[in-house]
């Protein structure tokens, strides 16, 4: 769990830099942005295409790869001379983070004790939020108060990964290595037609969800910055830091709840989250957006939470991975694909007027999602009625092939 945590910690450490990177080398929000979404692309791609290889490779040296992937990309990071470094550094990044997930999930899974069958899947959901809450802020103290603000985070993860590599060396294998590796590399996402319907109607929740997150992650330190005008490092992590760490923790407080209900609440919170913010970003106050990152962070996890619970229950077993891929392409588009249209738009409109289209958008996405939730079939229902168990996953990213049934399958 542990590791998994330091890889999404690793994934947001970069976000109060960017305006740093910005600065010292005079690139646009437009390549900021696109900075930023490369990440959440290559990570899309390996959970894609390599979601299951530990299933056939192994948990152990699928995991080793990942990490030896990573370090490679702190190094990027730590020597970087150029944009160019940093477009690098983000790809492996994504790609690491991506390939790593799906074997630590699923070995989460393998090694849980026997008397707790839901412990693994639900350490697998929550790490990943807690790692990217504490990677905002860590990140954001060190460039604050520490020297070397665009290296030494990086050297410090990079000496965490090499541990985290000498441990992942003792760990316990549980799968037997077979030599259809290659044939594991196939993408598989399909959407069951019978779920068609009920997985359109998720994608405004998905998509007003993660396009938050992907705001916040990417721009959120220059609105701080920029429009606020706190020039901190330490406040411009801490949007991300409150609404991850805010999200991880609703998310496990709530995952009893019947889906369809944490749906629709966490639309709500979301809409009053993103509608706050705006006030506060036109008002210039840091205290009422920092109210409105925690607000939405409530809604973020409950709302993706519940719309994903939903709808994965109601495949059939050996659908259900191909399905949990879809919703994670639908996720990872709406993570990345509106911040970079954010990025162009700010060079043309500026950071507020685009901010204020952007939260507008995002709730009556949100409003759209909540009027369609009455589509959302309760899983609870669904599984006293056909004996079947369900499937949440919480927080970015649990697993997107194979092993993503493993988590579907336990974590209820």
């Amino acid at each position: 769990m542990a590791t998994l945590a330091l890889l999404l910690f690793a994934s947001s450490a970069p976000s109060p830099l960017y305006i740093v990177y910005q600065a010292k080398w005079g690139f646009s929000s437009i390549t900021l942005t696109a900075v930023f979404a490369v990440y959440a692309l290559g990570l899309l791609g390996a959970l894609i295409v390599t979601g299951s290889l530990s299933d056939h490779l192994g948990r152990r040296p699928t995991l080793l790869f990942a990490l030896a992937l990573e370090i490679v990309g702190m190094l990027l990071f730590a020597e970087a001379r150029s944009v160019l470094w940093l477009f690098a550094a983000r790809i492996l990044q994504g790609v690491a983070t991506g390939i790593a997930t799906a074997a630590i999930s699923a070995a989460l899974i393998d090694l849980q004790p026997p008397g707790k069958p839901r412990l693994g899947a639900l350490l697998a959901a929550a790490a990943p939020m807690g790692g990217l809450a504490a990677g905002a802020l860590g990140s954001g103290l060190l460039v604050e108060f520490a020297p070397e603000p665009t290296r030494l985070v990086y050297w410090l993860m990079l000496a965490s990964f090499a541990l985290a590599a000498l441990l992942a060396c003792a760990m316990p294998e549980s799968v037997q290595r077979n030599r259809s590796w290659a044939q594991s590399l196939r993408p598989e996402v399909a959407v069951p037609p019978l779920l068609r319907p009920a997985f359109v109607a998720t994608i405004p929740c998905l998509t007003a969800t993660w396009a938050l997150g992907g705001l916040i992650l990417s721009l959120g330190p220059s609105l701080t910055a920029k429009v606020l005008h706190d020039s901190s490092h330490v406040a411009g992590g801490l949007p991300i830091f409150i609404m991850a760490g805010i999200s991880s923790a609703a998310s496990i407080r709530l995952r009893a709840t019947h889906a369809r209900s944490a749906a629709r609440g966490g639309l709500v919170a979301l809409i009053l989250g993103v509608g706050l913010a705006l006030l506060a970003l036109n008002d210039g106050s840091t205290a009422l957006f920092l109210l409105a990152t925690a607000i939405a962070g409530l809604g973020f996890g409950p709302a993706f939470a519940g719309a994903f619970r939903a709808v994965s229950n109601r495949a059939p077993a050996d659908q259900r991975a191909a399905l949990v891929a879809s919703v994670y392409v639908a996720s990872y588009l709406a993570y990345s694909v509106p911040a970079l249209a954010a990025g162009i738009a700010v060079t043309q409109f500026g950071l507020l007027d685009t901010t204020n289209v952007y939260g507008i958008v995002l709730i009556a996405l949100a409003g759209v999602a909540l009027a369609l939730s009455h589509r959302l079939e309760d899983p609870e229902s669904v599984a006293a009625s056909r004996g079947a168990q369900g499937a949440p996953a919480i927080g970015p990213p649990p697993v997107a092939t194979a092993d993503a049934r493993c988590v579907a399958e336990q974590i209820q």
